[in-house]
């Protein structure tokens, strides 16, 4: 394919989505809720979130879609993922680096980039199509989860200090960097308020709304089906 060809494509493209992963791995994932459930299963329910959430993203139109996780990750996640997902491996360690490596990756070729997090295959398109949106009119979008994270966050153009100073993983990291945008001179977006999957509150939540719309997340709504510990749940809640 020539760069020409390659180029026009990119210019009628709205814009790229970065799934932000790690290798579903004992102890490496989801490992709020490996102190409750078994791990090995806790790692099957990591995968079936990865790829239903690849799936939702794939679903948008004209959009580019990569997974970034770390470089030594790179291979087990290509393997579990449909042929010819860009999975690639992020510069340096932690989220932080992941996401300052999404962003220097893909917004010389895509401009709009928006980095998302593998715990929400329920999140719904119309908020992707929010946050490409609000990046017509500010320098940043950010999608806030109702326990004060975010589970997006997108720009269209580099901003190497954007993540210094902001605490990720906390009860107050949306706000902080909210809080490093202003601080830049950026202008923020904000998106739906969602939730992703922390700790077993958020996995009865999801299990309850995919048991009445499994099609929102089809694998992960298979296996919360057939997983005992769901099961259990769902025959306590019925009997009280």
């Amino acid at each position: 394919m020539s760069r020409r060809v390659l180029v026009s494509g990119r210019a009628e493209m709205r814009g790229a989505i970065v799934v932000m992963a790690k290798a579903p791995r004992e102890g490496f994932v989801k490992t709020r809720l490996t102190g409750v459930y078994p791990p090995c299963d806790v790692v099957q329910l990591s995968e079936c979130m990865l790829r239903d959430t690849l799936a939702l993203v794939q679903a948008l139109p004209r959009v580019h879609v990569a997974v970034m996780c770390p470089s030594e990750d790179v291979a087990d996640i290509a393997a579990r993922l449909p042929a010819g997902v860009h999975v690639i491996g992020q510069d340096g360690k932690g989220l932080a680096a992941a996401l300052t490596s999404a962003f220097k990756h893909f917004v010389a070729d895509f401009r709009r980039v928006i980095a998302v997090d593998s715990d929400s295959p329920h999140l719904p398109p119309a908020i992707l199509e929010s946050a490409f949106a609000q990046l017509d009119t500010n320098d940043v979008v950010v999608g806030p989860t109702e326990d004060g994270g975010y589970y997006l966050v997108g720009a269209s153009a580099m901003h190497p200090r954007l993540f210094d100073s902001a605490p990720l993983g906390t009860s107050n990291a949306c706000d902080a960097l909210r809080s490093s945008a202003r601080a830049l001179g950026l202008s923020v977006g904000v998106t739906d308020a969602w939730y992703d999957v922390d700790v077993p509150a958020d996995l009865c939540r999801l299990a309850a709304e995919l048991r009445m719309e499994p099609a929102r997340a089809p694998r992960t709504a298979a296996f919360l089906a057939s997983w005992g510990p769901m099961s259990g749940a769902r025959d306590e809640k019925h009997a009280g």
